[in-house]
């Protein structure tokens, strides 16, 4: 573990840190105190350590379901994402907005050499669970923005956010940072809600606004990987989800 997070912080641009990189809780937090305010209702609930301890067994499960009400599609349909984006050899991969860790340690699970998995979250309370119970050789967590990735230019060969981008704000510079961090000939890989006519019964624009959870626009997160440069835009839709895989030209 200490190589790999040795590692990463020379990954780190220092350009775009908020402050030195403190290990005190196990991962490198490098965001600075006044940006960690959460936005919306169901951001703060990340920051939440009640929530935290329960997500990765019953909150994300049960949530992603309801992208295919209740039915098991999505949740098939990520197992096999997450399978085909399974790092292999010295390969460096990004996991924005990373939560507990769901995901980022079993991209780890293939790697070798120098090989590693980032997981970044803006939330404290995620990375501490993270730490405790999804840690390993070749994952290392950092405490950053997803606005503001606190590396340079094509940093990673891979760059995923799965289940996370509808409660980040401004997730277009979001996007364009997950874009920017890519290495030219990577890839991109996002998981997100999709606008269909059940979630404009589900709840309304003043309701988003409320809770900050966003349903995305059928052509909303394609069009902006394609204006960002990337092509290859695949998008699957998977009842009120959509998987959106892309690659940054060599």
């Amino acid at each position: 573990m200490t190589g790999a997070i040795d590692r990463v912080e020379a990954m780190l641009d220092p350009t775009r840190l908020g402050r030195e990189p403190d290990r005190t809780h196990g991962y490198l937090d490098v965001l600075a105190p006044e940006s960690a305010k959460p936005t919306g209702l169901s951001n703060a609930l990340m920051h939440n350590p009640a929530l935290a301890a329960v997500y990765e067994k019953a909150w994300r499960p049960a949530f992603t379901r309801l992208f295919s009400l209740g039915g098991s599609g999505t949740l098939s349909r990520q197992d096999l994402l997450l399978e085909d984006l399974t790092g292999r050899g010295d390969q460096k991969i990004l996991d924005v907005a990373c939560g507990p860790g769901l995901y980022t340690k079993p991209l780890a699970r293939k790697l070798s050499g120098d090989g590693v998995v980032v997981g970044l979250d803006v939330s404290d309370a995620m990375l501490q669970r993270a730490v405790r119970d999804n840690a390993g050789d070749r994952v290392v967590y950092v405490r950053a923005s997803a606005l503001e990735l606190p590396f340079p230019d094509g940093a990673f060969d891979t760059v995923v956010c799965l289940a996370a981008l509808y409660l980040i704000p401004a997730p277009r510079l979001a996007v364009r940072e997950i874009c920017r961090v890519t290495k030219p000939g990577g890839r991109v890989a996002l998981f997100t809600s999709l606008q269909t006519p059940l979630t404009s019964v589900l709840g309304s624009s003043t309701a988003e606004r409320v809770s900050g959870f966003r349903w995305f626009g059928k052509d909303e997160i394609t069009g902006w990987l394609r204006e960002y440069g990337l092509v290859d835009v695949q998008q699957t839709v998977s009842g009120q989800g959509q998987f959106v895989t892309a690659r940054k030209p060599a």
